[in-house]
């Protein structure tokens, strides 16, 4: 049933815009395996795998460009060496906190027993290795704990949605949190996101002093969420290394040009796409208030967000939705509730479960959007639209901030304004 009621803010003349294209980081490794077998041949990665012992890799639940080519290359690597190989899911309460709703997350991206060519290991139980800072138990995934004789964390490095530290979302986050499942993800995110920059180094060393855990294989991505770098990090220097690999990865991720927004439009977000649905580090919003983004200095500042959908992939999972200001009905109506409560509740981030209010078209969502907003005129709205903050290559901008645009020297314009065009349902025409 539509939305009626509010015609009296679906007033003006809207803006005309425009498509433009960002310059980003476009450093890509292109032959996955050539590169995971170079890092293979390293002194004290590939030897540290002996024959006849079985190794457990892990696949977590975010969206990482080629991770289903990533972990084949390892896994054939490891057979090659004469060990067996299986994989085991490292993502804290994600999938619904369920081995389904897991082993379905991985299915998503490609990660089967037969496109890999091993075993998957699902489960959410978990040993208790101990515990740091007086009062934190560390848990890790009993399934890698006692069937494997060495464990590779596989992961992305990147900069995290809900804190700023020497170490962000990588691999000690995915030993600290990944491998505790949903028990271990409790307990630490019970601490708070204000204290992750220390209890996450603190955890991941601890597991590696556990743990037989020689190295881990990174990546990163690169302004088009490509992968841009994949790199054998030896336990010893882990945390270093990944310190270092966090600041190059912050230099290359894509983000939104630094200027200021009335309204940005999202076209979807999900666990995927980032933890919070839509990467905080884009749109300068996240769902714990943690971070003093506006202290920082972070831009672009923007007034209201609306989001228009949840991917595919996310299935159901909204984390982060309480972000936007606006959403459209059809992805409120796309929402799980088990999986995302389940996720923020966790994470002891409520807000991020949070529907905004809810419209039924693009049209309205646009209008009402702009009228909500602090000293805008309709006519001369600041506004954007992206695909997701994962892909800010191509975007929509109106005309009134398309001279700011030009002015960032990064951005080129592909098409001559235009007026924004609904369909007779108010949706967006391209």
């Amino acid at each position: 049933m539509a939305l009626t009621g509010l015609e009296v803010f679906e007033r003006g003349e809207l803006p005309r815009w425009v498509r433009v294209r960002q310059t980003l980081d476009a450093t890509e490794e292109r032959d996955v395996a050539a590169a995971v077998a170079r890092e293979f041949t390293k002194p004290g990665i590939g030897d540290a795998i002996a024959a006849g012992t079985a190794v457990a890799l892990t696949a977590g639940s975010r969206g990482i460009d080629k991770i289903d080519q990533i972990l084949k290359a390892c896994v054939d690597q490891i057979k090659q060496r004469g060990a067996t190989p299986f994989i085991v899911p490292a993502m804290g309460s994600h999938g619904g906190a369920t081995v389904p709703g897991q082993l379905s997350i991985l299915h998503h991206y490609g990660i089967t027993e037969e496109a890999m060519g091993c075993e998957i290991r699902a489960s959410m139980e978990t040993v208790l290795l101990g515990q740091v800072d007086g009062d934190v138990p560390v848990y890790f995934d009993k399934t890698a704990y006692e069937q494997a004789d060495t464990v590779i964390p596989v992961g992305r490095i990147k900069p995290h949605t809900d804190f700023v530290g020497p170490v962000e979302s990588g691999m000690m986050k995915m030993l600290a949190i990944g491998l505790g499942k949903q028990k271990g993800a409790e307990y630490f995110h019970a601490r708070g996101f204000k204290v992750f920059h220390e209890l996450i180094p603190a955890v991941g060393q601890f597991t590696l002093s556990t743990v037989n855990i020689p190295f881990g294989i990174a990546t990163v991505e690169n302004g088009h969420s490509h992968c841009s770098l994949i790199e054998a990090m030896p336990a010893a220097t882990m945390l270093d290394r990944e310190a270092e690999l966090l600041d190059i990865a912050r230099a290359r991720m894509g983000r939104l040009p630094e200027v200021d927004l009335d309204v940005l439009i999202i076209d979807q977000i999900g666990k995927d796409i980032s933890g919070d649905g839509a990467d905080p580090n884009v749109i300068n919003r996240d769902c714990a208030g943690v971070v003093d983004r506006e202290a920082l200095g972070f831009r672009p500042r923007i007034q209201r967000v609306v989001m228009r959908d949840l991917t595919p992939d996310t299935e159901g999972n909204a984390t982060g939705v309480g972000m936007g200001d606006f959403v459209l009905r059809r992805l409120a109506d796309a929402i799980d509730p088990v999986k995302t409560y389940m996720n923020c509740i966790t994470a002891k981030a409520t807000g991020g479960a949070r529907t905004p209010m809810t419209l039924d078209t693009d049209r309205q969502a646009l209008l009402i959007a702009i009228n909500s907003c602090l000293e805008t005129e309709t006519e001369t709205a600041r506004v954007a639209r992206i695909e997701s903050t994962k892909h800010v290559e191509n975007l929509w901008v109106s005309e009134p901030i398309l001279a700011e645009m030009l002015a960032t020297g990064r951005v080129e314009v592909l098409n001559e304004p235009g007026p924004i065009v609904f369909d007779e349902q108010g949706m967006f025409v391209d």
